[in-house]
């Protein structure tokens, strides 16, 4: 079914990231999804539709989907702002353990595949006014190799691959895929100085936007899209 009222889904709504980017949509007149292993359903409210659920489980992506069409409406606004990262010895990537590398693959890349699966059913199903935008939180690891963060950066990497490739794929459509990543002015990464409120702010103007930009979208607090 399709909403009166525009529809977001946040998968991964973290204190920071996620929580910036629900009241930034949320004062814009969208209905919040928000999706996190500590959330609890029953303390949802007039303004955000909590549901708890564990994005190492690629059916959690389905059930949210299932629960937000059927609570909220088909979301025409999906974030993605989950990732996992277990360290590696920066000189021995290959000391981590199988059992790491593959549940943080499965947050980082199975799961956003999923998501963004579910995301395409639904915006085929709304109409050409609605947004029809999905945003992957990512960062600079698809581009530069961090030596302890191995497994971030594959999962990146990855997922990235699947941002652009469906940007190409569904632009005649207008469904936009897009590959979030924060900057600082000089292009270097924001580690963890990233801005939940510069984020939101960014986000909500990705989803107003008709038409595909560039799949890789860096920017920088303060300034918006910058190329690097």
């Amino acid at each position: 079914m399709a909403s009166v009222t525009p529809v977001i889904l946040i998968l991964g709504a973290g204190s920071n990231i996620g929580q910036h980017v629900a009241r930034a949509f949320a004062a814009k007149g969208y209905k919040v999804a928000a999706t996190a292993r500590r959330l609890r359903e029953s303390d949802s409210t007039a303004d955000q539709l909590n549901i708890p659920g564990d994005l190492f489980d690629p059916n959690s992506v389905v059930d949210a989907f299932s629960k937000v069409k059927s609570s909220l409406g088909i979301p025409s606004v999906v974030v993605y702002n989950a990732s996992a990262v277990t360290p590696n010895p920066p000189n021995d990537p290959f000391a981590l353990p199988l059992a790491d590398f593959s549940r943080d693959l499965t947050i980082n890349t199975t799961s956003v595949f999923v998501a963004a699966q579910q995301a395409a059913e639904g915006f085929a199903q709304l109409p050409d006014s609605a947004s029809r935008t999905f945003i992957y939180t990512g960062n600079i690891c698809n581009t530069m190799v961090i030596p302890p963060l191995m497994d971030l950066g594959v999962g990146k990497s990855a997922t990235a691959h699947i941002i652009q490739a469906a940007a190409g794929a569904y632009k005649d459509r207008e469904f936009k895929f897009y590959y979030g990543d924060e900057r600082k002015a000089d292009g270097s990464p924001a580690y963890s100085a990233i801005d939940g409120e510069a984020h939101a702010k960014f986000y909500l103007e990705l989803a107003k936007g008709k038409t595909q930009g560039p799949w890789q979208q860096t920017f920088v607090k303060g300034v918006g899209y910058t190329q690097f």
